[in-house]
């Protein structure tokens, strides 16, 4: 009944990005130990092979003085999440910390979340009004899912989104490229990389 083979309906068009770095915020996704640790309850492997580039990314923008956002899945006990996931990244625990390559520092701000969007029932749309942000770089885990949902919500507000490919992951290769084709195809994201984006 289901094709053994997709055909993915486009090829994605990766592009240089020049941002101003008072206008931009870069938002790190969920990278805790719970995703991106071996020994997380819900552990990417893919997502170990994202730390590098998005270490380097973290430093660039550091540099620039760009508004860097953590998010973190942040769940009570009885979260009725784990009825889909089971128990994972409980409030307070070594699972919900972000990994140890990626930690933020004071001056970063954190976004603890009970779903999947890091909009969603927190302050962080009031915190990128604040700065006056126009656009954002949404890297991260898990690529279809908090990211994507974040990247959606970030576009549906108004800010511009742009995606580092090699800085975000997924469980499937089906679930990272759907990820491009809907940021792109339903948000008018701009893909691109690491070592293409400037902040000026």
């Amino acid at each position: 009944m289901f094709p053994d083979h997709v055909k993915i309906p486009e090829k994605f068009e990766v592009k240089p990005a020049r941002l101003e770095a008072s206008k931009t915020a870069l938002i790190i996704v969920d990278m805790q130990n719970a995703f991106a640790h071996e020994k997380g309850r819900l552990f990417v492997p893919e997502s170990r092979k994202t730390i590098e580039p998005i270490k380097k990314l973290l430093e660039k923008a550091r540099s620039k003085n760009v508004l860097l956002v953590y998010t973190q899945d942040w769940h009570q006990k009885d979260d009725p999440e784990f009825n889909i996931w089971g128990e994972h990244a409980v409030a307070g625990t070594w699972e919900a910390e972000i990994v140890d390559e990626l930690k933020p520092s004071d001056r970063d701000v954190l976004v603890k979340k009970l779903r999947y969007d890091g909009f969603y029932g927190t302050y962080l749309d009031d915190v990128l009004r604040m700065k006056k942000i126009e656009k954002t770089v949404i890297a991260g885990t898990v690529a279809n899912i908090c990211v994507l949902h974040t990247a959606g919500s970030a576009a549906i507000r108004g800010y511009e989104v742009f995606i580092p490919i090699d800085c975000i992951s997924a469980l499937y290769e089906f679930d990272y490229m759907s990820t491009l084709r809907q940021a792109t195809f339903l948000y008018r994201a701009i893909l691109t990389t690491h070592d293409k984006i400037d902040f000026i």
